[in-house]
């Protein structure tokens, strides 16, 4: 098989320079979308290269090539497949899938304390009276703010204004989803965990900079996500966007300085986005032409399994 099988598996290193290229130079609702859409892609191409390489070397068994109807011994003077390469790669496609199930459970489960901790409530705000000061927005039940009567008790009425603001730019923009695809993308290729917390920092900073906008102050909402970071316990489910995530000096240095130009698609954002789908593009190709070349062997092996077997084919 040609050695391109390999490059989606390899492709996804570049998540860690794609992500701080992407994060610097483009505005975050064009820079969350370029990274998650990346992340995905990769993942997708990287596992699917996996599922070839590691059904390549279960055609040499015996058992399986009987089931096919086809010549493990054509298959290896061809040079289709690699016992050991295949069965490393059979393995890691084991660890992604045991890994993957093992985040669904963890996440609906989490999803399931968050429908207890907002059921009975009527309106989009819950008030949780005894925990500590927390505030994140909740992607259950058609979206619910959550936030603690001490982080309220923080804040000053216009900081309560721009941290709710924030929270309901989260719900409104789906920001939630964007974390658990780029989380599921991380856990099917660990080359790809450097994206995860870009994309946490930006859909943080798209939700300042909306709610910036809403309000027309951003030195209020810079000291919102400053003081609600600041008395802040606890950290909030990892699927449910938080105003104290992410880098916060960062995002509040982001804050106090001027707005960035409405413009998204400057010439070098543009190039970035241009680099995302070369990546992608590349990733995809080299899965379906592997795909393909192990399709074309097997069609291969099995004329040649019949050839030498003609009662196969009565």
């Amino acid at each position: 098989m040609d050695a391109g099988v390999f490059v989606p598996l390899l492709l996804p290193a570049a998540g860690w320079p794609l992500a701080r290229l992407v994060s610097t130079v483009a505005r975050p609702p064009v820079a969350v979308w370029l990274l998650t859409g990346s992340a995905v892609a990769l993942a997708a191409g990287s596992t699917a290269a996996l599922c070839v390489l590691a059904f390549a070397g279960l055609s040499l068994v015996p058992l399986v090539a009987r089931i096919g109807e086809w010549s493990p011994q054509s298959l290896q003077g061809m040079e289709i497949a690699s016992v050991p390469v295949e069965a490393g790669c059979g393995l890691a496609l084991t660890v992604a899938a045991v890994s993957i199930v093992v985040t669904c459970v963890r996440r609906i489960r989490g999803l399931r304390a968050l429908r207890r901790i907002v059921a009975g409530a009527d309106g989009e705000l819950v008030v949780v009276p005894g925990a500590g000061p927390v505030a994140f927005a909740a992607p259950v039940r058609g979206g619910r703010i959550v936030v603690s009567r001490p982080m309220l008790a923080a804040l000053d009425p216009v900081q309560r204004r721009a941290l709710l603001t924030h929270e309901r730019v989260h719900l409104r923009r789906r920001h939630h989803l964007f974390l658990a695809a780029t989380g599921s993308a991380a856990v099917l290729n660990p080359l790809l965990r450097p994206v995860r917390p870009a994309v946490e920092f930006l859909v943080e900073r798209w939700a300042d900079e909306e709610t910036a906008e809403r309000l027309g102050d951003r030195r209020v909402v810079a000291a919102a996500v400053a003081k609600a970071a600041l008395v802040a316990r606890g950290k909030a489910p990892e699927f449910a966007p938080a105003a104290t995530g992410g880098p916060v000096p960062r995002r509040v240095a982001a804050l106090l300085a001027p707005a960035p130009p409405r413009l998204g698609w400057r010439p070098v954002a543009a190039l970035c986005a241009a680099l995302s789908l070369v990546v992608t593009g590349w990733t995809a190709q080299a899965s379906v032409e592997a795909a393909a070349d192990l399709h074309a062997g097997l069609e291969l092996a099995s004329v040649g399994h019949h050839h030498h077997h003609p009662h196969a084919l009565a």
